[in-house]
């Protein structure tokens, strides 16, 4: 492990969150938002006030915009993640927020929050979220705001203003934040809009945010390199056999050639 990672690491278990600077090319983001363009014409805006009612969100992301597979995979941040999170962990979401001027903060949330369990914070880490600066992120346009440290807090305590942090960060960066950090998209008074992308990974047990074995089918999965397949869902848990499609690995969903491994008698047949 290099030293700033090792940095990086630091910084994520004391505050929750770190930013990593310039390591998205200009080549890139440009590709990203030709992809994206035919998906933010201003005509489908939020529904509510944590969506965003000036913000347009672009969801099932690797099915419209191939290009964004770079960034989910990008090793800036799996190799911060490698370390955060189990094998075998999953895309749990992946999509663009286009914040235009006007818009309002949202509600102080976390991400990796598990509908319908009584588990609640302190806990151990569930998911690892990243934010995607395809604009710089500024003191008025709408910059992501954090509570330092709010990922250790008692699930019954209160984000205070006064405890606002902004990510303030030049376009081609990233933050890199525990998924039970507290934060919020903030206002954008400016006069431009702001691009970002965020794609969010969990634990390999849990279930994902985005459906996405249906928001990207095996036709289209069948594109992406083996590491984004897996983080989709076409895999299975080792060293058990949790996530197998009629008896065998999903895998032959995208591989009809894909001879899996050899059968012991505790998994089935692949």
């Amino acid at each position: 492990m290099g030293s700033r990672t090792a940095i990086h690491l630091a910084e994520i278990e004391n505050d929750g969150y770190t930013i990593i600077e310039n390591v998205m090319s200009d080549d890139l983001m440009s590709r990203i938002r030709e992809e994206l363009a035919p998906y933010c014409q201003g005509k489908l805006l939020g529904r509510n006030n944590f969506e965003g009612t000036h913000t347009e969100r672009v969801y099932a992301l690797l099915a419209k915009a191939p290009s964004v597979a770079e960034i989910i995979e990008h090793p800036a941040t799996l190799a911060l993640i490698d370390q955060l999170l189990p094998p075998n962990y999953l895309l749990s979401a992946a999509l663009s927020i286009l914040v235009h001027p006007g818009e309002t903060p949202q509600p102080f949330h976390y991400d990796d929050g598990i509908a319908g369990l009584p588990v609640f914070k302190p806990r151990p880490r569930f998911g690892v979220s990243t934010i995607w600066a395809f604009d710089d992120f500024t003191d008025t346009n709408g910059a992501t705001e954090v509570i330092p440290g709010s990922h250790r807090w008692a699930e019954d305590r209160e984000a205070r203003e006064a405890e606002v942090v902004k990510v303030l960060m030049p376009a081609g960066s990233v933050v890199v934040f525990d998924g039970a950090l507290i934060h919020r998209g903030g206002a954008n008074t400016s006069a431009a809009d702001r691009l970002a992308i965020t794609p969010q990974y969990c634990n390999p047990g849990l279930r994902q945010i985005e459906n996405m074995v249906l928001a990207v089918p095996p036709d289209v999965a069948s594109r992406y390199s083996e590491r984004i397949q897996n983080m989709l869902g076409y895999n299975i848990i080792e060293p058990s056999f949790m996530g197998y499609v009629d008896g065998v690995h999903p895998k032959k969903l995208i591989d009809q050639s894909y001879q899996g491994r050899k059968y012991r008698p505790e998994l089935p047949p692949s």
